[in-house]
């Protein structure tokens, strides 16, 4: 089961340990790939795990049926996979996964260095210019 809504875990790995099932393998797999990706400092934030590198780079959130991963400048990923999808406002998009999938960490680690290298080159998504 993923973590309940509203529910604040006090760390990043309190919030994994309070997940089960698929989700809670799926969020041990992202935050290692994401991790081989970058220089990543990872907090809580929004009730959600949070990753950090030159301002905020991605967002898990972990529901009962879905594990959400969320890119500040997702819409600049979207070339790398047509599952990233826009979202709101501004470079925000998001992956979504509904079921134990069969995925390969290293999409994910591709996908967390661009990233990392978009705020590196442009500064903070939270920045204003």
């Amino acid at each position: 089961m993923g973590m309940i809504k509203g529910q604040v875990a006090e760390s990043p790995d309190a919030y994994v340990v309070a997940l089960t099932g698929w989700q809670r393998v799926y969020v041990e797999m992202l935050r290692a790939a994401f991790h081989a990706g970058g220089d990543f400092s990872e907090t809580i934030k929004w009730t959600n795990l949070l990753f950090v590198s030159n301002g905020p780079c991605m967002v898990v959130r972990a529901e009962e049926t879905r594990v959400i991963i969320a890119f500040f400048r997702g819409k600049r990923l979207m070339h790398l996979d047509p599952r990233i999808k826009p979202s709101g406002k501004f470079e925000l998009a998001t992956f979504i996964v509904k079921s134990d999938p069969c995925m390969e960490p290293s999409l994910f680690t591709l996908w967390a260095k661009t990233a990392a290298a978009l705020n590196a080159e442009l500064g903070s998504p939270m920045a204003r210019h």
